[in-house]
């Protein structure tokens, strides 16, 4: 009696040992994250892995307020600082050291002290060109007091530091002066648009079609965009999709995704879903880009030290 036992014990213990044990879960098999919905039919990720730190906002960049990824220059990210700042942009690579420092020149006298540089985009020099264009939004209006804001645009630079000229395209709204912290352009068009910066609503939508230099151009109204039940609102960047389908928005707290399956026009994904995508905690977070791709994004902050992020698909 006693050896049945002892055998069939042994059994019991050689079973547990060479049963298979479940494999932990890793990032391709992992539940996905209810609060992101995944994004069927439109060109990109299906879903977003977490954010990953892959530099520091260095210290000329102490107000960071807009990313560009270069498409002349690999790995390389174009970037500006808010008010108050030189005329300048800079090139850093992801772990945020500086390439190169180009000085703008082109404004007038006086110029400097009313210009609110937010956001900066880069596409073509104009609609079906080839050679690429760097934008700079000079449109923030904290106070909604001015009747007439502007874009500058010039060639991207070659990766050295220099001085270049800019060419001013100054446009107005067509209800009110509006405070506007977003920028992007379509990459089939070169269509530009800003999104404005609302207390209630994660902006309205404004195309800015004909701009010319020595001529104000009216925007023309193409929607409005609102988070999920109206928890989110004040977009603070912006990034639009190689695709034309995604629409990246950034907040202060947030990211979210706009998608319009098959959309050809910022007409028609002003009117698709609105749903939130990962993104870090960061301290005034002001800065969105997609990657050459489009298949990851990178996120900025203002302050020297913070650290830049990037989210890629699971």
């Amino acid at each position: 009696m006693r050896r049945r036992s002892a055998l069939v014990l042994a059994g019991v213990l050689l079973g547990a040992c060479t049963t298979k044990k479940p494999s932990s879960p890793d990032a391709s098999t992992a539940a996905a994250d209810p609060r992101y919905p995944s994004a069927e039919g439109v060109p990109g990720c299906t879903l977003y892995g977490e954010p990953q730190k892959i530099g520091q906002v260095p210290l000329e960049l102490a107000e960071m307020s807009g990313l560009a990824a270069s498409t002349l220059h690999e790995g390389v990210l174009w970037t500006h600082n808010d008010s108050g700042n030189s005329f300048r942009v800079f090139a850093i690579d992801a772990s945020g050291k500086v390439l190169a420092t180009v000085t703008l020149t082109g404004l007038a006298p006086g110029d400097a002290a009313r210009m609110d540089l937010e956001d900066i985009a880069l596409g073509p020099c104009a609609p079906g060109e080839a050679r690429s264009c760097l934008y700079l939004a000079d449109t923030g209006d904290n106070f909604e007091r001015r009747g007439q804001v502007r874009l500058f645009r010039f060639p991207e630079p070659e990766l050295a530091d220099a001085t270049v000229a800019v060419e001013t395209l100054p446009f107005s709204y067509p209800d009110r002066p509006h405070d506007a912290e977003s920028l992007v352009i379509e990459p089939r068009t070169g269509r530009l648009a800003v999104i404005t910066k609302e207390r209630d609503s994660l902006g309205e939508v404004f195309a800015l079609d004909g701009l010319a230099p020595g001529s104000v151009t009216k925007a023309t109204h193409l929607g409005s965009l609102h988070a999920p039940q109206g928890v989110d609102f004040r977009t603070t960047a912006a990034a639009l999709h190689p695709s034309g389908q995604r629409l990246l928005l950034r907040t202060y707290t947030r990211v979210w995704e706009v998608r319009g399956p098959g959309a050809s026009r910022l007409e028609e994904l002003v009117q698709g879903q609105v749903a939130e995508v990962p993104g870090p905690s960061q301290a005034q977070s002001e800065a969105i880009t997609w990657l050459p791709g489009g298949r990851s994004y990178v996120l900025g902050s203002e302050f020297a030290g913070q650290w830049v992020y990037r989210v890629d698909c699971r």
